[in-house]
């Protein structure tokens, strides 16, 4: 069957503004998005640009807007769709760079700003930080996070004041204030007490319906704002 898939295209060297350009792609049911992008880059239209890697839903990198939600292009088919005209855009309240492109330098400095990683003081054990299955079961849900940018950019507290941490970098504070083996979670906690902290989210769940990997987002924030106030009381 064909399909009209219609790109936001931008060039920074030559267009004033976004634009869209539409194209006739031929394509099977099961045929992804990305597929399509691929047959237009390689078939119809090479300036085409857009990030991809992995194409199994694992290094996030083809996070775009598709039919007016954020997916990643290699996760969603045609048949998922259910429409012979799909529209593709690149993330919304992000710069974009050129077409599905957009800068995530700033989202990659906040995600740096919550110290994503294991603070422990002292010497290391003579073997591994144990922990039981159910500690690690306390923040299992927010280990999926593959960085994609869908929820962040999906959220309308983000698109309102640019300044505000943001979903995926709060999932990402989360995962380790509640890991049992880490001591920075005082530290975690004091940044995001900050007013462009987790007090910006107004539950609206977009972050939820946005990430590819179901991550509840929402409650991952929640619990973060409860150890605040647990930890300002």
């Amino acid at each position: 069957m064909q399909v009209d898939l219609a790109i936001l295209r931008y060039d920074p060297e030559r267009d004033p503004a976004p634009h869209w350009e539409s194209y006739r792609v031929e394509s099977e049911p099961m045929d992804r998005i990305l597929d399509l992008l691929h047959k237009v880059k390689w078939e119809q239209d090479g300036s085409l640009t857009f990030r991809r890697s992995c194409a199994h839903g694992v290094c996030g990198s083809d996070a775009m807007l598709i039919n007016g939600r954020n997916r990643l292009a290699c996760k969603i088919r045609v048949d998922q769709l259910g429409k012979r005209r799909i529209t593709v855009a690149p993330l919304p309240g992000l710069p974009v760079v050129k077409d599905l492109v957009v800068d995530m330098d700033a989202f990659f400095e906040k995600y740096r700003s919550v110290k994503p990683f294991l603070i422990a003081e002292g010497a290391p054990p003579e073997r591994e930080r144990r922990q039981s299955p159910a500690e690690r079961a306390r923040y299992d849900d927010t280990t999926k996070c593959i960085l994609c940018a869908a929820c962040t950019s999906s959220c309308p507290s983000f698109w309102a004041q640019p300044a505000y941490v943001g979903p995926a970098a709060i999932v990402q504070a989360h995962r380790f204030i509640f890991d049992s083996r880490d001591e920075g979670a005082g530290d975690r906690l004091e940044i995001l007490a900050d007013r462009d902290g987790v007090w910006r989210c107004r539950t609206i769940f977009n972050c939820v319906d946005a990430c590819p990997r179901g991550i509840n987002i929402t409650r991952a924030i929640l619990e973060v704002s409860s150890a605040i106030v647990e930890r300002q009381a």
